[in-house]
């Protein structure tokens, strides 16, 4: 197999429409998604390129020229950490699912073979160079990314793993009936009072934005609503970074035009109540963010909006509903489980790299030791 690594996202367009293939239907591992998120944060603030950091993905090629594997990744260069290869996505964005992309059944030649590439490249001089890789929320049933790891294990390279994230996720039924009859009796109470009092009287409507105008509008409900409840928190609200409220500006448009964004807001008695940020591909609808009214808190308006898009999902045939990243105790009420997903460092032979590993391991310990001699401390209070 052949290897080439794209350091500029003009070299990679061409092969775009294979890259969503071997993204299998996950929308956080698009060509849309990911070339956006360079976009947004592969730059510096002024608009030039960032210096420290460079585009390092590799495309596995067979015999036949068939594109059959890709990394996704970007390379961050500092003085204290060397060059540490992450996958593009990370960070405030919070993707979830990143995975190593691969054609099914050629997990094994694929990560053997980047595995091979990898090994030669790591802590030698040269623009390929890297000094960790560092792949955060990683499914465990990824099978792509785990042989990709096992291989780099073979040979010689440190494997270290650490419990990441969850993510929840409901196994929708074929009908809302069915899911009601799923949850608790006092969840399912609450719910049919709100179809009672809001939806079969008309005070609630779900309107989903299908076109540019409609898609317009949701939008600045969405920013207007989850700017004011997380100000009303206390906390700046996510769309105060400029990096993230611009990457969201560029990717959003192309995720509609591929049908892959539901972006909705429910209307309470004529006011925006609530608002949905979804995308959705293979049959799985993925709840990314949301805005709530916080002079309507008496209403419901959070969970009046999780009970129409699940509905809604139901309705169109949705095969899972997937909360993403977090363990708020709401998550369960629904009957989503928890998917366990995990960080993973690989640290190459290299003494320098090996160093940096070990002190590593010292602040995460240190943090422990702190953190849970905290706990003690309250606990004793």
């Amino acid at each position: 197999m052949q290897i080439i690594r794209y350091s500029h996202l003009d070299e990679i367009l061409p092969l775009a429409s294979d890259w969503d293939q071997l993204g299998r239907g996950v929308p956080f591992r698009s060509w849309a998604w990911m070339s956006n998120w360079w976009r947004a944060y592969g730059i510096s603030t002024n608009g030039s390129a960032n210096s420290d950091r460079q585009l390092y993905v590799l495309a596995v090629f067979d015999h036949s020229t068939e594109l059959v594997g890709l990394a996704p990744w970007f390379v961050r260069h500092s003085a204290s950490q060397g060059s540490t290869v992450r996958f593009l996505g990370t960070g405030e964005v919070c993707s979830d699912y990143l995975s190593l992309l691969c054609e099914r059944d050629r997990e094994d030649a694929v990560a053997a073979a980047l595995a091979q590439w990898l090994t030669e490249k790591a802590c030698r001089p040269g623009p390929d160079r890297w000094d960790l890789l560092a792949w955060e929320g990683i499914d465990p049933e990824d099978v792509a990314t785990r042989r990709l790891s096992d291989q780099l294990a073979q040979r010689g390279h440190t494997i270290h793993t650490r419990p990441g994230p969850n993510c929840w996720r409901i196994e929708l039924p074929a009908t809302w009936q069915e899911h009601l009859a799923e949850l608790s009796k006092d969840h399912r109470k609450q719910l049919r009072r709100l179809e009672r009092d809001y939806l079969a009287t008309g005070r609630a409507r779900l309107h989903t934005a299908t076109n540019r105008d409609e898609f317009e509008t949701a939008r600045r409900i969405l920013i207007d609503l989850h700017q004011r409840r997380r100000t009303a928190l206390g906390e700046p609200g996510c769309f105060s970074s400029v990096r993230f409220a611009a990457f969201h500006n560029d990717v959003m448009p192309s995720l509609l035009a591929d049908g892959r964004l539901r972006l909705s807001w429910v209307e309470l008695d004529g006011r925006p109540a609530a608002a949905e940020y979804h995308v959705a591909d293979g049959g799985v609808v993925y709840a990314y963010q949301a805005g709530i009214e916080p002079e309507l808190l008496e209403h419901g308006p959070g969970r009046l909006a999780n009970l129409m898009t699940i509905r809604q999902a139901i309705q169109r045939g949705d095969r899972a509903f997937d909360f993403l990243r977090g363990d708020e105790p709401y998550k369960a009420h629904w009957r989503a489980k928890p998917r366990a997903c995990v960080d993973i460092r690989v640290v190459p032979t290299g003494i320098s790299a090996r160093i940096r590993h070990g002190v590593w391991l010292t602040g995460v310990g240190m943090k422990r030791w702190l953190k849970n001699g905290l706990g003690l401390m309250t606990g004793n209070a």
